[in-house]
């Protein structure tokens, strides 16, 4: 007999990360709709840490099955706010709301959320018949964002390039590559380094507004 729940969902400390961030994908969708661009791509980068070490925690406890999957559903329900959601509307405002904008923002989050979704199902897959850490992504995964749009906004805020070609272009590159299926292997401990230290450098820019205007 199944156990009755007094709430929808699994509760513990192996969500935490995850929750923070989709708070942080929202805040800088508020952020975004009120033209502070700088400080939507800060929330963007939060959010990008978030996932970095929500796995990592997840890891250090014992779940069964169902638990699992939730993490799966909704990590990827997260990241479809905080790296589809959030990098659309970002290009669309920045882009001026332009007709080539609002396209790349469309196509980009479509193949956002194709990919999540074949992401859930291959790694079910996979837990249920190999289990272990995963080795390989297929095709560039949409956390990426994190690191590219900041990084692409910083030079952006700085050398005065037209936003509507700029950034709509980035867009459909990333759609692109979302759903393209070359594999990407998963960073160790030398290739976290890097991405840290990128992200840091990006952060600290973006924090203290070196240079920036928006």
């Amino acid at each position: 007999m199944e156990e009755k729940k007094k709430l929808c969902g699994y509760y513990d400390y192996t969500v935490v990360l995850t929750y923070l961030g989709l708070l942080a994908g929202f805040t800088g969708i508020m952020f975004v709709m009120e033209g502070k661009f700088r400080h939507a791509a800060i929330c963007l980068m939060a959010a990008g840490i978030c996932d970095m070490f929500d796995g990592t925690i997840a890891a250090t406890k014992q779940r069964d099955r169902n638990e699992k999957r939730f993490g799966i559903q909704i990590d990827s329900l997260s990241d479809l706010i905080c790296f589809g959601a959030l990098p659309a509307l970002f290009t669309c405002k920045i882009g001026q709301n332009s007709y080539l904008a609002f396209g790349a923002g469309c196509l980009y989050i479509l193949c956002a959320l194709i990919r999540l979704a074949y992401f859930n199902v291959l790694e079910e897959e996979r837990q249920d018949t190999k289990g272990g850490q995963r080795i390989w992504y297929l095709g560039l995964p949409v956390t990426s964002a994190a690191l590219v749009i900041p990084a692409v906004y910083v030079f952006w805020n700085r050398y005065a390039w037209d936003a509507r070609v700029l950034f709509s272009i980035l867009l459909i590159l990333m759609a692109g590559a979302f759903i393209a299926p070359f594999k990407i292997k998963k960073p160790y401990f030398a290739g976290k380094i890097g991405i840290v230290f990128t992200g840091v450098v990006e952060f600290v820019i973006l924090l203290l507004g070196l240079g920036l205007e928006l």
